[in-house]
């Protein structure tokens, strides 16, 4: 994983001052000129292009590290359980890029919207520093990607027996208020956001369920069938 990321690393470096201009786009674009991004050390502007560079490599060697996470579980897997690491490596994949872009395209708009909009209510002019932005917007793509990954994660998890169908259909009313507070934990305090958070987690835990029904463990027959 290491050598992934790093391998990664030194492409995204090359990019590290586009990739920024891209990473705070939707600050720009929702907010424009009532809010201004500083730096207010003498290194902060090296090491923020290295926190992009880092940033961009984790998802540019996310296919490695899926991949390295199933090599890992493998040896506890069935022949035919392993024949899936292709499958898993590019659905992880794909998921986690989708659950960033939604983060990115949807809620980070709403979201800035309304912190710019807390400052103006307390009659404060809005100078954020660029490592703050960054530590922010990291936080909340890879926690979106990783949201993402939950039918991947089903589809194990019912491969190896843990879950199932009717399981998680039993769960469900639980699932939804647990979906409700962690939205609420990692938006901001208003409807819209939480809604946007909550509506998509419910979607991919149906999807889960789908998942898990399709792809779930066959019990062996028993002695007398």
């Amino acid at each position: 994983m290491a050598i992934g990321i790093a391998g990664a690393f030194a492409i995204t470096y090359g990019f590290a001052d586009p990739l920024l201009k891209f990473l705070t786009s939707p600050l720009v674009h929702t907010v424009g000129d009532n809010v201004m991004l500083v730096g207010t050390g003498v290194t902060e502007a090296f090491f923020t292009k290295l926190k992009v560079a880092l940033i961009a490599s984790i998802f540019l060697a996310s296919p490695v590290l899926f991949y390295q996470g199933w090599a890992f579980i493998a040896p506890g897997l069935y022949e035919t359980e392993k024949n899936y690491a292709r499958p898993f490596v590019f659905f992880a994949t794909v998921f986690f890029i989708l659950g960033a872009a939604f983060c990115f395209y949807i809620v980070f708009p709403f979201a800035f919207e309304f912190f710019v909009e807390e400052f103006k209510s307390v009659d404060i002019e809005p100078t954020l520093r660029i490592t703050e932005y960054l530590s922010f917007s990291s936080r909340m793509l890879l926690a979106f990607g990783l949201i993402f990954e939950m039918p991947v994660l089903t589809f194990f998890l019912a491969r190896v027996g843990v879950v199932d169908h009717t399981m998680m259909i039993a769960w469900s009313r639980y699932a939804i208020v647990v979906v409700f507070i962690v939205a609420a934990i990692l938006t901001p305090p208003d409807a819209v956001s939480q809604l946007l958070m909550a509506i998509p987690m419910i979607v991919l835990y149906g999807v889960s369920i789908g998942v898990a029904y399709l792809f779930r463990r066959q019990k062996p027959p028993s002695d007398g069938e």
